[in-house]
């Protein structure tokens, strides 16, 4: 009877601590739901506005986020702040992604959905208004530096109305989404890339150990980070490749990821194929993947941390503004130091366009080195390139200066000077932040994979193009009509476009232009 009684006593106990228990829940309030907005992580740049209180329907709530781009240091030869890249944080909380019901059965009220208008107030006000139109920005959910570089997505609620830039991101569960003018390259994944490179030339087995590969430092930026240079090749040709003058270009970064582990064998159990062993016959290559560390890690567009738009350090062409120099522009001085040691026969700086949905390149035009050699050169160059790569295209780029004393006023360009300087074959490559109009793919737009493949692609170019560099005579007299030069326009049109004004080398256009 004892052990009876004891059992119903516990019984009821348990009955009604599970109830408190539940009743506890019940009344314990669910977190509010919001978005924080941070930029704290590396390249990180945004500044909070305002941000509206949640206005809720039924499980949905909707906030309004106005930002601001934050400006680059004010660059004194160009006498503008430049600015126009961004990266940030949404992280999102009070969401409840599981429906929960009460004793009588009914769901309870939770949020389940949290839809955010995010808007870029001082759109207008960027170095280049013009590009907005067209332009969708990109995100990834969860990860910065996702591991598949075709996660990040372009959302396609992106407009730019009364100066500003919008987009509407339904955020479906807690968490953080970055969003980003294009996917980042941080410095962390540039220490891995050249740690990548140091553990690819140490490896024996590694076939590209056979050509003498290095990895050193040029010198040192003004913050102190390194500006690596990765040499390899047993050829006699001396070519240069740089990246990411402009910090907010970073596409650039992913080319040059691509072009070194191909011409290192990274992710290829250090195995070569056959492209690759051959221009590592005819050249020795220079590899700078980063020209603006400081830049990159600020979130900067176009300039370093002391304001230097470096493809506008390579020469002095204005009075009382000497450039390059150790105090200013220490990475171009050492590039260039480094440069004039070694020689130069091929010149390609990487960048990024923000207004045109092309791949195209920018050569020598109108300078003192360009003639018949220099433009067939280019024109065979580029043709190489396409047919390796069809996001490639010549038709439009930027158009080429007027005339002669135009384009001497731009000597201070790295592809100008260099060509000159060597009397080498100079370009500069631009590729999209939009979508790439050869080959639309909406949703992920000209994506890192993309441009890690155009890097990879580079190889078939040199390799095609190397018997020409210093040959003597009219070598093109037997080029096909596809390897000729063709004069670059950014006159076309499509849907919502603004008809560009003229400009030269991505200068920022004079507003009454």
């Amino acid at each position: 009877f004892f052990s009876l009684r004891q059992k119903e006593s516990d019984l009821c106990y348990h009955k009604t601590k599970s109830k408190m228990e539940a009743l506890s829940l019940s009344s314990t309030p669910s977190p509010r739901v919001k978005v924080s907005i941070t930029a704290s992580h590396d390249g990180g740049n945004i500044q909070v506005i305002s941000q509206t209180e949640p206005i809720i329907s039924g499980r949905t709530a909707k906030v309004v986020v106005t930002v601001h781009v934050k400006p680059d240091v004010y660059t004194e030869l160009e006498k503008i702040a430049h600015m126009q890249y961004f990266s940030f944080r949404g992280f999102v909380s009070g969401l409840h992604s599981n429906s929960t019901r009460g004793e009588k059965g009914e769901e309870d009220d939770s949020i389940k959905l949290l839809t955010v208008q995010y808007v870029v107030a001082n759109a207008q006000s960027v170095s280049y208004p013009d590009a907005w139109p067209g332009t969708t920005i990109c995100y990834s959910t969860g990860s910065l530096e996702p591991c598949d570089d075709e996660s990040w997505r372009r959302n396609l609620t992106t407009k730019y109305i009364d100066g500003k830039l919008t987009w509407t991101q339904v955020h479906t569960a807690n968490g953080s989404t970055f969003f980003s003018y294009w996917p980042p390259y941080t410095y962390n994944r540039h220490l891995k890339l050249i740690a990548d490179c140091s553990s690819q030339i140490s490896t024996r087995e590694s076939a590209c150990s056979g050509y003498n590969p290095t990895v050193e430092s040029l010198g040192q930026t003004l913050e102190g980070r390194e500006i690596e240079c990765i040499s390899i090749g047993n050829g006699k040709t001396i070519a240069w490749v740089q990246h990411r003058q402009h910090p907010g270009e970073t596409m650039a970064e992913f080319f040059a990821e691509g072009f070194l582990h191909r011409l290192l064998g990274v992710d290829k159990d250090g195995e070569l194929d056959e492209a690759t062993k051959r221009v590592l016959d005819q050249y020795r290559l220079y590899i700078v993947p980063c020209m603006c560390p400081d830049g990159a890690v600020l979130g900067h567009l176009r300039t370093n941390s002391a304001g230097a738009n470096q493809n506008r350090e390579w020469a002095t062409v204005h009075e009382g503004y000497e450039a390059p120099t150790l105090e200013r522009s220490p990475e171009v001085y050492a590039v260039l130091s480094k440069m004039d040691e070694t020689g130069c026969d091929f010149f390609l700086d990487v960048h990024g366009d923000e207004e045109l949905p092309y791949v195209f390149f920018s050569g020598a035009e109108k300078t003192p080195a360009w003639g018949d050699r220099m433009k067939h050169l280019h024109g065979y160059f580029v043709a190489s390139f396409q047919r390796a790569n069809s996001d490639v295209q010549k038709e439009i780029g930027y158009p080429p200066p007027d005339s002669e004393a135009d384009a001497l006023k731009y000597m201070n360009v790295a592809t100008n000077q260099v060509s000159n300087r060597f009397d080498c074959l100079g370009l500069t490559l631009e590729m999209p932040y939009k979508d790439c109009a050869t080959n639309p793919d909406p949703d992920r737009g000209f994506s890192p994979a993309r441009a890690k493949k155009l890097g990879t692609n580079l190889v078939e170019a040199l390799a095609d193009v190397h018997s020409y560099l210093r040959v003597k005579g009219e070598f093109w007299s037997d080029f096909t009509e596809e390897d000729k030069y063709v004069t670059p326009t950014d006159n076309f049109k499509e849907e919502g476009f603004i008809m560009l004004k003229k400009r030269f080398y991505s200068d920022v256009r004079p507003q009454n232009a």
